[in-house]
């Protein structure tokens, strides 16, 4: 028999999960395989190189690119400082020398007799790569980096804005349908990853960022909202990289959306407990979904096996609609008919029945659904 298969978020109180931590380029890593690590641990580091600055000196003091080489103080890999001398001219009779003193600091790199510049290397940049989640450490690429696996309590939001960090969960609504506003949030929520209900404003986002709090997460978010706290309208690329001091994750969507009865739960519950949040977001190919990662202490006992196959669509089976008129929705599927449904643009599509919580049912086209992964 056929089976059929729909996208989905995952959000499970336990799951076996690994991250790959990558250096830009060849380093040191400073951690080896059965290393226990937590999230802020540096596990490599390597100097990128600093910044290239041209200085003509053929034109600067009026000679030939071929003299150049005879005049200058430095030579080649020696360091210099700012306004130190870099050159000196021959002069008159000994008299009348021009001396150019370096307008940056770093190391000379190269002296070119064909062009007469001479090169100057910045500082290196220093780059530090952090665990990011708390675990063990199951494999290390010489070099270039390693791989972390931990079990975790592990939820995917829909959208989010800024990168990794950490902090505690601290949930600042009483249920999953209730606004996250700036009262709700309080200055001992510094370095915290603050979990709200429904729709989050923009003043409880600055007030979070105000208090120095890690993340927020909530049920969603205006998109006018979002383009008042960014100052510019997101287009369809990779999130992440915001400078804003704080991770914003919405696990349902844009709008006045609840946060899923489920997800909250389990946040709730872990309550107290140190979370890894990333709100890089990519919904091109290659999708990226913005992550809450909560490692525990030691792995639940075992369980009878998964009760769905992943991605498949199937009776029981929890969807969150996500085109109107029951955009947002969460329910279960109770039906999935055969035959190509009749939909009201007059067109033929497959279908499936949902059951929302509230008894109602009602014929979704399956295009128009997301799987809540377990």
């Amino acid at each position: 028999m056929a089976k059929a298969y729909t996208p989905g978020l995952l959000v499970t109180r336990h799951k076996k999960h690994r991250i790959m931590r990558r250096l830009p380029i060849a380093g040191d890593v400073q951690v080896k395989v059965d290393d226990m690590v937590k999230a802020d641990d540096t596990v490599a580091e390597t100097n990128l190189p600093g910044d290239v600055h041209p200085v003509n000196l053929a034109n600067t003091m009026s000679l030939p690119a071929a003299d150049v080489v005879a005049c200058m103080l430095k030579s080649e890999g020696d360091s210099i400082a700012l306004d130190e001398p870099l050159a000196q001219s021959k002069g008159m009779f000994g008299m009348f020398r021009t001396i150019v003193h370096s307008r940056f600091e770093g190391t000379v790199e190269t002296v070119s007799p064909v062009t007469g510049q001479v090169i100057i290397r910045g500082a290196p940049l220093p780059v530090q790569v952090r665990a990011y989640m708390s675990g063990r450490v199951v494999g290390v690429t010489e070099h270039e980096g390693c791989e972390i696996e931990a079990d975790v309590a592990y939820a995917q939001g829909i959208f989010g804005v800024g990168g990794e960090t950490q902090g505690c969960i601290r949930v600042a609504t009483v249920a999953h349908d209730q606004e996250l506003t700036a009262d709700l949030i309080t200055e001992d929520m510094a370095g915290c990853v603050i979990v709200g209900g429904a729709r989050m404003t923009v003043e409880s986002i600055r007030r979070a960022m105000e208090v120095k709090a890690a993340a927020i997460i909530s049920g969603g978010i205006d998109d006018q909202d979002l383009k008042e706290l960014l100052g510019y309208d997101l287009g369809v690329a990779i999130t992440g990289r915001e400078s804003l001091g704080i991770t914003v994750i919405v696990t349902e969507g844009f709008g006045e959306i609840s946060m899923a009865d489920r997800t909250y739960a389990m946040l709730r519950e872990f309550e107290g407990r140190e979370a890894s949040v990333n709100g890089a977001t990519q919904i091109r190919a290659g999708v990226m979904r913005p992550e809450i990662i909560v490692p525990l202490d030691a792995a639940p006992s075992a369980s009878s096996d998964a009760k769905f196959e992943e991605g498949q669509l199937e009776t029981g089976r929890m969807l969150r609609v996500i085109r109107d008129p029951w955009f947002g929705m969460i329910g279960e599927v109770s039906g999935l008919p055969a035959e190509p449904h009749v939909l009201g643009s007059g067109s033929k599509a497959r279908v499936l029945e949902v059951t929302f919580p509230s008894g109602e049912k009602a014929i979704v086209p399956r295009a128009n659904v997301e799987l809540i992964e377990e």
